[in-house]
């Protein structure tokens, strides 16, 4: 069951997650449908804020990209599809020594509006999976980016918050078009 993708100028958007204290069938039901909904969208990352619900609970799969990054997950290297789509719960991210790279970001609430975004290349993140087991992902390069793009959604952050001021001027337009659109389907409901 696909999930309604909610846009900028949602307030959802700019709340902190609540940490997960119930590790359940509950749970699992709402990350496979936000695995459903991230790739309906053609997404490669969801949070939990987008589908207008205030949790720690993101989900990633970066199968389908053609990228260079690194990961070690639980101390070893195991082919993608053994852990994505990836279900991060109450994630908590530590940025590793390394340089930080410039990328065009887009955001599914955001829909085609992309700009540069400064991040941190390497990271460490420890999450739960669905049943509440603990884990450890380190990574680099697109899965890093993505993992620190919806973990700042679970901390009510916005990819346009990390872009420089000309950046955001330029990207302007399209963000004001949005509001205005999000504002015109909440007066609809």
């Amino acid at each position: 069951m696909s999930l309604k993708i909610v846009q900028f100028n949602e307030p959802i958007l700019r709340k902190k997650g609540s940490k997960i204290t119930a590790f359940n069938a509950t749970l699992r039901k709402l990350a496979d449908a936000m695995i459903e909904t991230m790739h309906d969208a053609e997404g490669i990352g969801l949070a939990a804020q987008q589908i207008d619900q205030a949790i720690q609970l993101c989900v990633v799969d970066l199968r389908p990209v053609d990228n260079k990054f690194d990961w070690e997950y639980n101390g070893t290297r195991p082919p993608l599809d053994l852990f994505m789509p990836l279900v991060l719960v109450n994630p908590e991210i530590t940025i590793l020594p390394g340089k930080e790279t410039v990328y065009e970001e887009g955001c599914l609430s955001f829909p085609q509006i992309r700009g540069d975004v400064v991040r941190p290349d390497k990271i460490a993140v420890k999450f739960k999976d669905t049943s509440g087991h603990a884990h450890e992902l380190i990574c680099t390069g697109l899965l890093s980016r993505c993992i620190q793009h919806e973990t700042d959604h679970l901390n009510g952050i916005l990819y346009i918050d990390h872009m420089d001021k000309d950046t955001l001027l330029s990207i302007d337009p399209e963000l004001k078009a949005l509001k205005k659109l999000t504002r015109e389907a909440a007066k609809k409901t």
